[in-house]
């Protein structure tokens, strides 16, 4: 079993490769962004990417809908999200599971033999969250939108400019203003600062 595991950060992909070991694995690939995982995904055989969604420049949701463009292997998504929005959103997105970064090593193991087998996962907490999602005013809105506007306002939350945004995501800066002002009108407010403070109210960050 070929993995890639996405992770901007080292000694989690490090502590992920150790877990691991207990499988019967093959190579381990390793990106810390976007570009590095599209390249990786493009010329190695893959039976499994594992992708953190917190990532820079070209975000999680974004890189996975580009890998799963290009058929590269099922995603299994680990992450520091535990919002519904987010799981629903990844497994709209084409991913084959999802799991929280505070989740067991046993439960992680199983996610990974069990969507590296072709199967779907999701952890127990989030399934059980998800199922009862549906209350929150801010979940039902920010539910209207894209991939691509989570993506911005995640960005925005961050506190990138539009300049940054439209570098990041490789669009021109009229669109990214463009489609603030949409995102402003599906979500019924005026301002930046409400736009962003409904995004850190949703966890998108």
């Amino acid at each position: 079993m070929n993995l890639l595991l996405v992770d901007d950060h080292t000694i989690v992909r490090d502590g992920l490769k150790r877990l691991l070991a207990t499988l019967p694995i093959g190579e381990i690939h390793e990106a810390a962004n976007g570009r590095e995982a599209v390249g990786i995904a493009k010329s190695k055989p893959l039976d499994l990417i594992v992708l953190d969604l917190n990532l820079p420049e070209l975000g999680g949701l974004e890189l996975l809908g580009r890998l799963v463009q290009i058929d590269a292997a099922p995603v299994l998504v680990l992450s520091m999200h535990a919002e519904p929005l987010y799981v629903a959103r990844a497994m709209d997105a084409g991913a084959q599971g999802y799991v929280s970064k505070n989740a067991s090593p046993d439960e992680l193991l199983t996610a990974v033999r069990k969507v590296a087998g072709g199967g779907r996962y999701v952890e127990g907490e989030l399934a059980q969250a998800l199922a009862q999602q549906g209350g929150a005013d801010t979940a039902q809105s920010l539910d209207r939108l894209s991939t691509r506007d989570l993506e911005i306002l995640r960005l925005l939350a961050a506190g990138k400019s539009l300049s940054e945004i439209a570098e990041a995501l490789g669009l021109g800066y009229k669109t990214i203003a463009n489609t603030l002002s949409l995102i402003k009108s599906k979500l019924g407010v005026a301002r930046t600062s409400d736009l962003v403070r409904l995004t850190l109210e949703a966890g998108i960050n």
